[in-house]
């Protein structure tokens, strides 16, 4: 965990409060909001830190794509939520990216816990995770056995993930402002 200057800070901010709003009210982060956070996350890493700046944007970036893309391949995820990781990712290059994928990471699991456990449906939530696993071991995409499982369904349980990533980016941030060094 590093301080991040104040003008990431900012663009970070200026990237993940909009993205959670709109999630928020409308189930989707639009492009606009992800992909001019990327570009000006790159541009300003590389003016701040020269070509230290751009590869530390380009690692936090891929590192946010490596990970986040899989979950959007199975469909457990939308796509304006990987481009967002993406954005956070290039704005704070790969080390920080995984200190805020912790948190966010902490943060959903208590807001997917919370969101199961007051429709009753924990029951229903540990058979849908066991069939995830068989599937996967069987090399089959769980939504097509269970189309429950595939964000896009009515059906599915699903929470707004751009809340659950400022959350987790601005608990970071708090978390960089008390511990890390500067």
């Amino acid at each position: 965990m590093s301080y991040l200057p104040p003008v990431v800070q900012a663009l970070l901010f200026l990237v993940v409060v909009p993205a959670a709003l709109y999630d928020l009210k409308q189930r989707r982060v639009p492009n606009w909001i992800t992909l001019s956070g990327i570009v000006v996350a790159i541009a300003l890493n590389s003016f701040l830190y020269q070509t230290v700046g751009l590869w530390m944007s380009l690692k936090g970036l891929g590192l946010a794509m490596l990970i986040y893309f899989p979950l959007y391949a199975l469909r457990g995820m939308g796509a304006g939520d990987v481009k967002l990781m993406a954005a956070v990712g290039a704005a704070t290059g790969w080390a920080n990216w995984l200190g805020i994928l912790f948190f966010t990471a902490i943060l959903g699991g208590f807001m997917a816990f919370f969101v199961i456990a007051t429709r009753g449906r924990v029951r229903k939530t540990l058979y849908n995770i066991w069939f995830i696993i068989l599937s996967l071991v069987h090399r089959q995409a769980p939504h097509e056995g269970n189309p429950e499982l595939d964000v896009k369904s009515e059906r599915a349980v699903r929470l707004p993930h751009a809340v659950t990533i400022a959350c987790g980016t601005i608990s970071f941030l708090i978390a960089s402002a008390i511990w890390a060094p500067r």
